[in-house]
């Protein structure tokens, strides 16, 4: 956890980022009548009555689309919540305006996606940032290549190194060299996490359904394919134990794996073992249930463009055999009696029987799964599982003065991930539920017009990560759905 010197400055750092401003810069603000210190040094937002937009200046944008931008008008102009407005035009184009770094390459598209804070790109990170501008792909050439670019980059991540969750912008090294795994200077970190794998097929498949180009369904494409299958397929560890493993000198015990870098032991049942979770934590049991969901529709999708697209139907049965297996083994091993909430899913198994309840915030999780397409909204062993998850039964629930989501042990308690509150929106079939997470996310900015990592349930002004992209650019995607579905009335109701 970052000192709160640090914090404040890093905090003040972004605001004026984000307002084309230097740090030396501070009087242009007139941040004393904006910005206070509290007596414990926390960072303070006072209510900034003009609701100046947190963009960089126009030439400073990483990338510009006319699509985007006109969409952002429109929905500005719908919205009489004057905050709402403000935060939704923060926070939508907020990856392309900071994080998307696209180019030619050999006459091709390539584009690299920065987290945001951290100069790595993530393969789930970056798959969930683009993913709501692939609706206006068709009306803006130039985001459309950009779009081509993330994939065709992320084809290329998946061949240098699956077992990798983030990599780098060359062969420019990072903090986590030392790391006791099969580390390269291309790799930011070496995690694996299935959802690494997953979320690149599914911005691919969304996008090729979308706008019918077929260009990103090349040789990169099928070696991607292959790759993804011999790696579920190690990962199953019917054989053997696989050729990876992972540790790290820390002193943080869910940064590195038990048993030699193995984990702990799991029973050969069909489940594809996950060292470590969406959040970058290592697992307890390593069969992780939400992202072998995942991999689940993902392999079906992928099978669907190899028959469609490349007619080739024997990597197609390859993956739809794999998914089968998987979706069997789900059903047999995923579930748990819960003496209060009947049958639900369990957030981790090992295929001998134990189970960890819990869910993270970090998706793919329990709560997320009809969002990412996993499960249908109306299973009601989901809707079982989705009252536990949001209540005090979940160890990693938080309610406090501030607001209630869940978090995880990623950034530890207390802590509110806004990403929790946004997932029970966008899996919410109740207009007041919906309509109180808005109000909770508007509450809970501290003032930035940002949407952050976490934030403590007692005080929303001690958060985590100024300049999370995808929790931003998610914020923008939960609000275009909402208005797009006829619920425009609904937020015109917050005050």
């Amino acid at each position: 956890m970052e000192s709160k010197k640090n914090f404040i400055k890093n905090t003040l750092g972004i605001l004026l980022l984000g307002l084309g401003l230097s740090t030396t810069n501070v009087a242009a603000l007139n941040l004393p009548n904006d910005i206070s210190l509290a007596q414990d040094n926390t960072y303070v937002a006072k209510s900034i009555p003009s609701y100046k937009i947190n963009r960089p200046e126009a030439s400073k944008r990483l990338f510009t689309s006319k699509a985007v931008e006109n969409e952002i008008v429109r929905i500005r102009e719908l919205l009489k919540n004057q905050k709402l407005a403000w935060i939704f035009e923060n926070c939508f184009p907020n990856t392309l305006d900071t994080t998307v770094h696209y180019r030619l390459i050999d006459g091709k598209p390539d584009t690299f996606v920065y987290t945001g804070d951290i100069h790595a790109m993530w393969l789930r990170d970056s798959g969930a940032q683009v993913w709501p501008y692939v609706q206006f792909a068709n009306n803006d050439p130039e985001l459309k290549k950009m779009l081509a670019g993330v994939i065709l980059r992320q084809f290329k991540c998946i061949i240098l190194d699956p077992y990798a969750n983030a990599f780098n912008d060359g062969a420019v090294g990072s903090e986590w060299m030392s790391d006791l795994t099969k580390m390269i200077p291309e790799l930011h970190e070496r995690k694996w996490e299935i959802d690494s794998l997953c979320y690149p097929i599914r911005l691919a498949y969304q996008y090729w359904k979308l706008t019918g180009d077929t260009s990103i369904f090349g040789e990169e494409w099928i070696q991607a394919i292959e790759i993804v299958l011999r790696t579920f397929k190690e990962q199953q560890r019917k054989d053997n134990l696989g050729p990876y493993k992972f540790q790290r000198k820390t002193e943080k015990a869910s940064d590195t794996v038990m048993n030699g870098g193995w984990g702990n032991p799991v029973k050969p049942v069909g489940l594809i073992a996950s060292l470590f979770r969406p959040s970058d934590d290592a697992t307890i049991f390593q069969f992780l249930i939400p992202s072998n969901f995942f991999a689940v529709t993902s392999l079906n999708k992928a099978a669907e463009v190899l028959t469609t697209v490349n007619n080739n139907l024997a990597l197609a049965k390859e993956c739809t055999d794999l998914a089968d297996e998987v979706k069997t083994a789900l059903q047999k091993y995923a579930t748990f009696n819960h003496p209060e909430y009947g049958t639900i899913y369990a957030y981790e198994v090992d295929g001998y029987g134990n189970q960890l309840l819990m869910d993270d915030a970090n998706v793919p999780s329990l709560l997320a799964m009809p969002y990412v397409g996993d499960v249908d909204i109306n299973d009601p062993i989901y809707q079982n599982t989705r009252k536990y998850i949001w209540s005090d039964n979940n160890p990693y629930f938080f309610k406090g003065t501030a607001g209630e989501g869940i978090g995880g042990p990623h950034v530890g308690r207390d802590m509110i991930w806004p990403m929790s509150i946004m997932m029970r929106a966008f899996t919410s079939q109740n207009d007041k539920e919906i309509q109180d997470c808005i109000k909770l996310l508007l509450n809970t900015d501290a003032g930035t017009g940002f949407i952050h990592e976490s934030f403590h349930k007692n005080n929303a002004a001690n958060f985590t990560r100024e300049w999370f992209a995808w929790q931003n650019t998610l914020f923008g995607e939960l609000i275009l759905k909402l208005v797009n579905e006829g619920k425009l009335n609904l937020l015109n109701a917050i005050e």
